[in-house]
């Protein structure tokens, strides 16, 4: 089968009918139901920092760095912060995620290929509940979604650890042999991947333009990437026309 435009500049791996079958459609939040173009990650980001300089007294430099490192060795910051410094989830979760939602536009063309998805939608995020109800409203795809599984529900551990996908498939009771992943960071579909998810790594139009570290970059030819794609509408619509076919 040969590669839409509309798939995105980032050609799959594999037959897109492999998606026959999955019952079950997981979606990460940030930088993957929205591109990451729209800087709305941006503004966690940076009250990420300010959170961290502000409760460990450090410079904003200083504060920047030790929030790349909680990010890169924990899964999350807050990970990091409650290890090591025993914050306080939740008003830290409450404070980061108090943002400007403006840059997320309504996106119907994505919330009707969402739609057309055979069995359930979930999303499935490191992020709070309140933050994804707000980014899926924002976007006007809330309806179409099953559930939303959160850090809280993840009993704030977060992806990449296995434990947690265990957790979010005994809530949920999603078979991995029929659900799809879709993820902005390949280090998180490594996991789905071995539990026999079909995983879709999605990668901003223009990566190098996006301000991304290194590390978060990495894994798009991993044989654990099923698929890579800078379009996931494009990408869904082929999908379903796929399986139709």
């Amino acid at each position: 089968m040969t590669v839409s435009e509309s798939e995105g500049r980032h050609a799959h791996e594999q037959d897109l009918r492999v998606f026959t079958g999955v019952e079950a459609w997981v979606f990460d939040l940030d930088n993957t139901l929205y591109p990451a173009s729209s800087d709305l990650f941006s503004q966690i980001d940076a009250r990420i920092s300010d959170y961290i300089a502000r409760h460990l007294g450090l410079a904003a430099e200083e504060a920047r760095l030790k929030q790349k490192a909680f990010y890169r060795d924990y899964g999350t910051t807050l990970r990091g912060l409650m290890i090591e410094h025993e914050i306080e989830p939740d008003a830290f979760l409450e404070y980061v995620h108090d943002i400007d939602y403006s840059p997320i536009l309504p996106n119907p063309d994505l919330g009707k290929a969402i739609a057309q998805l055979p069995g359930k939608k979930y999303i499935f995020t490191n992020g709070d509940r309140p933050h994804a109800e707000r980014t899926a409203a924002r976007l006007g795809i809330s309806e179409h979604f099953d559930d939303i599984f959160d850090i809280v529900a993840a009993g704030l551990l977060p992806k990449p650890n296995l434990e947690t996908y265990n957790r979010f498939l005994e809530k949920t009771g999603v078979s991995p042999a029929r659900a799809a992943m879709f993820e902005d960071l390949a280090r998180n579909l490594q996991v789905p991947h071995k539990l026999g998810m079909r995983s879709v790594l999605l990668v901003p139009e223009g990566t190098r333009a996006v301000f991304r570290d290194e590390w978060e970059l990495e894994g798009q030819n991993a044989p654990h990437v099923d698929f890579v794609t800078d379009d996931l509408t494009g990408f869904l619509n082929a999908v379903i026309g796929a399986m139709r076919a």
